[in-house]
């Protein structure tokens, strides 16, 4: 069984699409490839799909991941082109590698999120964004399915701050950019959640909905302060490829490689 980690995204109007819209989408996408998908057993087969924290319905992303067990071994790349071809625009496969590592869902402990708050000026964020930082707590509500729950959207908060946004056009509305660095954490902080203690702290309520979009997610770096890129290691592990007397590189299929 091989098994294949896919970097994905929600674009544009998919960032709408639900976790389950997703998952239908995908498998779709998988059957009109004819992806030799690996099954689990029991009375209702399903493919062996491993998703790993999903960005909440309503935000775009450019880094989600998922896992993928297939019978037979397939190239990453021409894997990725096909599944491209069967999926609609916006949900767009970005990265594939094989896993040669254990503990995908170990490695994504942070994410980097962008938040535009139109009608929002940057004086009045950075004002905020300053608050929020000085904050030792910030304590915020969510409604949850056992009702409302409190907890500190500060704590996981590794940077916030607001980017120098020029109007791309004279006469543009404001429109102010934050950077948000979050550690993964239970119960999870979500950007809605620290726009709650931008409200909280300094009464910051943008008048229109902020474009959310996830950036990156992967491994904390506690040093240089980054987010890693969680499929380095398969990278790393991957044998290199032989050589000819010249010294020159030859690249060679996987053992049992098919056409997809």
């Amino acid at each position: 069984m091989q098994r294949i980690r896919l970097r994905y995204t929600k674009r544009g109007r998919l960032r709408f699409t639900s976790h389950r819209d997703f998952q239908r989408a995908f498998e779709r996408a998988l059957r009109r490839s004819e992806v030799p998908m690996a099954y689990s057993a029991g009375f209702t087969p399903h493919p062996k799909v491993s998703y790993a924290n999903a960005a909440p319905t309503g935000t775009g992303s450019e880094a989600e991941f998922l896992e993928i067990a297939l019978t037979e071994a397939r190239d990453p790349g021409t894997l990725r082109e096909l599944l491209n071809d069967s999926l609609p625009d916006g949900l767009d496969i970005t990265d594939a590698v094989e896993a040669r590592t254990s503990g995908l869902a170990d490695r994504l402990t942070a994410s980097i999120w962008e938040m535009r708050l139109n009608g929002v000026a940057v004086e009045d964020a950075e004002k905020a964004v300053a608050a929020f930082n000085a904050a030792p707590s910030v304590e915020v509500e969510r409604r949850t399915k056992n009702g409302m729950r409190s907890f500190d959207a500060r704590a996981a908060v590794v940077d916030l701050q607001t980017l120098d946004h020029q109007p791309d056009r004279p006469g543009d509305k404001a429109c102010a950019i934050l950077r948000l660095v979050v550690r993964h954490v239970t119960p999870a902080v979500r950007p809605d959640d620290v726009l709650s203690g931008l409200r909280v702290v300094a009464d910051l309520a943008p008048p229109v909905p902020a474009a959310v979009t996830r950036l990156a997610q992967g491994l904390f770096d506690e040093e240089s302060g980054t987010v890693t890129d969680p499929l380095a290691p398969d990278r790393e592990a991957a044998p290199a490829a032989p050589t000819t007397a010249t010294g020159t590189a030859v690249a060679t299929a996987p053992e049992g490689a098919g056409s997809a």
